[in-house]
């Protein structure tokens, strides 16, 4: 029924006027009540503006009712609601004058799909006849009261009005965002500038906010919101990260920080009608604190590292300390242990020089087994002296590039009978083991001595393992731990299923004479003697324990990069004597005595003096000797080494041979033999003088030979001056009479000869000039002249080379092409055939 009615005609059917106009008052619609009220026509008044139509005047004093016209109709368009005008004084023209009129209107907005105001419908009622009252009985009174009632209806509109308008401006103009949202699908009744700004749009009043605000779908907002109507408590938010759209790019969301209260509306009932949003953007404020906070955590930062820097500093400053102390009381302790060792080496020499001499003559068998119990004594004594001198780090040292898997399986017999039957033995060798540069001699030394150890602490048996691998010890390792230089070592573990050490005791155990064994188990010198070693070998040591597990001890010892030299030991050669001459120069009479007298008994005519002095002026004299016996420290102002050298500038010939307990820095620098030195330590029994004397001889001899053996002149044609190449020719020997004689053949055979004395040396050499041979010993100190001539041929191949050595070798020197081979001692035709051989463009 309602789809078939026509409103408009309705309307236009009306007794009462209505006339309809859009949201800028223009008239868009008029019923003919209203025309004729008006006393206009359709066509005067509609598509105009209601105030041009009906324009205030002087029937208008002080524009009153044009006032309340606007007023009304702006009213409507802000709240969306009717509004009531109860008394208006609107003149209407009549022709030419206006006939003075009141009316009462309503205006009632009609909303579109989005809701807001589309149309405004205006109800009018013409109350002008309310005057024909006073006509009839009591139409004063009437009238007064009715004008009465309808002016306070008037003012209270009025003032409620005022109020409103006032209200939107504060909300307006207020710096804070606030908005109003009515009913339970929160629609935007209200929202000022701030607002629109903030979220970036200015078309959502009269929009629920799901639709007006999509974008804060998936954020907490509209949850909410939710809560609030249905709870009718605030919600008041801090900072909360907010995505709204980004004016300048609508496609784009920015992200804000937001301060905001909802706080719900309640009707006199209790109802929630609406939400009341309020709050302000405090993004600015939130990156401000947000920097404040990063400064100062980059502050309190700077503050721990500083700190941290500091605490380290002191830290450090007190670990050099204690390593200087440590130091100086090492340094106290050598000195200390090196007389004491010097002396007591001394006193152990005569003792065991007189027992080997009465081991020679006859003697019964009660008398021999106790020259081998005295003999005995000497050797555990000797062994004590030297685990002093090995904790000073004083033990002169002879270190070369050796493979520790080789020694640990060599030493396999030993350590086996050394551990006995109830302990288990088992070695681990990696694979590519590199080389390490070590004493051999000591690294046994020091495995023996842990092996003992791992034994006493494993009472009633056990497990023994031995480990040898590549380790690399970094940076921070090294800042851990004093005395280690960050790089790459060979690692040797030593470790036992013993009872293990406390940890309060662990810091102590390789100081000397400490010693966690019952009394009379053991000297306290072992783990020192361990420790001297690896300290003076450049390493490093580090023991892991734990009570009732075990103990492992880990070595770090250098890598060497140079191929192994396996050198036979002297305990292998017969023990023989000769015929040569021999001076010995000790200050200790019953020392020099019974050296003398064992020399003498091996066949050496011997000569004696108590000081390097009287041994110069006796080689002086002319005496020839051929070998120079000489014990290292001496009184007077002649020192050993000087004693050496000016002897052999007096007599090139003569061997030297050094013998002491204590080497302190003549001939050991470094922790090690210089090269070329040979040494005879204190206590040495009768065995090792005769095979030391002996190498030593033979040594000097055959380095000599090549000066002694007669050379025939060459058959060659002689070839002019400018004809003769002149070669240039690189000679590397340390032994420095060789040196000098092999420089004096080439010479003598037209070479230019430039010498070193070791690889590093020829290799500076071969950077700074140009040569055509590379004629090396094999046996040099360091790296070896195989190795040598590897490195110089790969950087200049065309460059030719000639091995010498009186110790073999060919096979090896005859991996390198082109490479010739000279055994010593060799004349000068040999070299010369040598030279040419290497000089020809298919030598090999």
């Amino acid at each position: 029924m309602a789809d078939s009615l026509d409103f408009r005609r309705l309307f236009q059917a009306a007794p009462h006027p209505y006339v309809v106009m859009d949201a800028a008052f223009t008239l868009v619609w008029a019923n003919d009540a209203y025309l004729a009220v008006t006393g206009r026509a359709a066509a005067e008044i509609l598509g105009r503006n209601i105030f041009e139509a009906f324009p205030g005047g002087p029937h208008d004093p002080g524009g009153e009712g044009t006032r309340q016209l606007r007023q009304s109709l702006d009213t409507v368009l802000a709240t969306r609601a009717p509004h009531t005008i109860a008394l208006i004084r609107y003149a209407i023209p009549r022709g030419a004058v206006f006939e003075e009129r009141y009316w009462s209107a309503t205006h009632t907005p009609i909303l579109d799909a989005r809701g807001a105001v589309a149309l405004i419908l205006q109800q009018t009622d013409d109350v002008t006849e309310m005057q024909a009252l006073r006509q009839r009985a009591n139409a004063a009174r009437l009238e007064g009261e009715v004008f009465r009632r309808a002016q306070a209806v008037q003012q209270a509109n009025l003032a409620l009005d005022a109020e409103r308008m006032q209200l939107r401006r504060l909300v307006e103009q207020a710096p804070a965002f606030a908005a109003y949202l009515r009913g339970p699908r929160h629609v935007f009744e209200i929202a000022n500038r701030s607002y629109c700004a903030l979220v970036g749009r200015g078309d959502i009043l009269g929009r629920p906010v799901r639709e007006a605000l999509p974008e804060l779908e998936g954020q907490p907002f509209f949850g909410i919101l939710d809560q609030v109507y249905a709870t009718g408590r605030a919600f008041q938010g801090r900072a909360m990260p907010t995505r709204l759209r980004d004016a300048e790019a609508a496609d784009s969301l920015r992200e804000v920080f937001l301060d905001f209260i909802y706080q719900p509306i309640t009707e006199p009932d209790g109802r929630v009608s609406g939400i009341f949003v309020l709050g302000y953007d405090v993004s600015e404020q939130k990156r401000v604190a947000d920097e404040l906070s990063r400064y100062k955590d980059q502050l309190e930062e700077m503050v721990r590292v500083r700190t941290r820097a500091l605490e380290e500093s002191e830290a450090e400053r007190r670990r050099a300390e204690a390593a200087l102390r440590q130091s100086q009381k090492m340094e106290a302790i050598g000195q200390l242990t090196g007389g004491v060792a010097h002396d007591f080496n001394n006193l152990l020499q005569i003792l065991s020089g007189n027992l080997q001499m009465l081991q020679q003559g006859p003697r019964t068998p009660e008398e021999a087994r106790r020259l081998d119990t005295a003999l005995g004594a000497v050797e555990r004594g000797a062994k004590l002296a030297a685990q002093l001198l090995a904790f000073a780090r004083r033990q002169p040292l002879e270190p070369r590039a050796v493979n520790l898997g080789r020694l640990v399986r060599e030493m396999d017999d030993l350590l086996r009978r050394a551990l006995g039957e109830a302990i288990e033995l088992e070695t681990v060798i990696a694979g590519g083991l590199w080389n390490t540069l070590a004493d051999p001699d000591q690294v046994q030394n020091a495995l023996l001595n842990l092996a003992v150890n791992a034994r006493d602490a494993m009472e009633g048996g056990g497990r023994l393992t031995i480990e040898a691998g590549n380790a690399m010890l970094d940076d921070y390792y090294a800042l851990q731990h004093d005395e280690v230089k960050p790089g790459q070592y060979v690692m040797l573990a030593v470790s036992d299923t013993g009872s293990g050490i406390a940890p309060e005791l662990l810091d102590k155990v390789f100081e000397p004479f400490f010693t966690t064994k019952r009394e009379g188990r053991g000297t306290g010198l072992g783990l020192s003697m361990v420790y001297g070693f690896v300290k003076q070998s450049q390493g490093h040591i580090k023991i892991y324990s734990e009570v009732g597990q075990g103990t492992t001890v880990r070595l770090y010892l250098p890598r060497s990069h140079e191929a192994e030299v396996v050198v036979a030991p002297l305990s292998g050669a017969p023990v023989e004597g000769g015929r040569e001459t021999v001076l010995v120069v000790e200050d200790d009479p019953v020392v020099q005595a019974t050296v003398v007298e064992m020399l003498q008994d091996l066949g050496y005519t011997v000569l004696r003096c108590p000081d390097g002095q009287s041994a110069l002026t006796l080689v002086r004299s002319g005496v020839a000797i051929d070998l120079l016996f000489t014990d290292v420290v001496m009184p007077g102002p002649v020192r050993a080494p000087d004693l050496a050298r000016q002897v052999q500038a007096m007599q090139p010939h003569t061997a030297v041979l050094f013998t002491s307990g204590y080497t302190e820095n003549a001939i050991v620098h470094g922790g090690r033999l210089d090269p070329g030195v040979n040494l005879l330590s204190k206590p040495y029994r009768r065995e090792d003088l005769a095979r030391k004397v002996r190498h030593t001889l033979n040594n000097r001899r055959q380095a000599l030979a090549a000066a002694l053996v007669p050379h025939a002149p060459s058959q060659r044609p002689a070839q002019p001056p400018s004809a003769r190449p002149m070669p240039r020719v690189l000679l590397v020997e340390d032994d420095p009479l060789v040196l000098m004689d092999s420089e004096d053949l080439l010479a003598h055979l037209g070479c230019q000869v430039v010498t070193a004395r070791d690889a590093r040396g020829a290799l500076l050499a071969l950077e700074r000039g140009r040569f055509d041979l590379l004629f090396t010993d094999i046996g040099l100190p360091g790296v070896s002249g195989l190795d040598l001539a590897q490195q110089a041929c790969a950087r200049w191949p065309r460059l030719g080379v000639i091995f010498a050595s009186g110790y073999g070798g060919a096979e090896e020197a005859a991996a390198l092409p082109r490479a010739q081979f000279l055994t010593k001692p060799y004349g000068l035709r040999e070299l010369e055939a040598a030279l040419r051989r290497a000089a020809a463009p298919d030598a090999g």
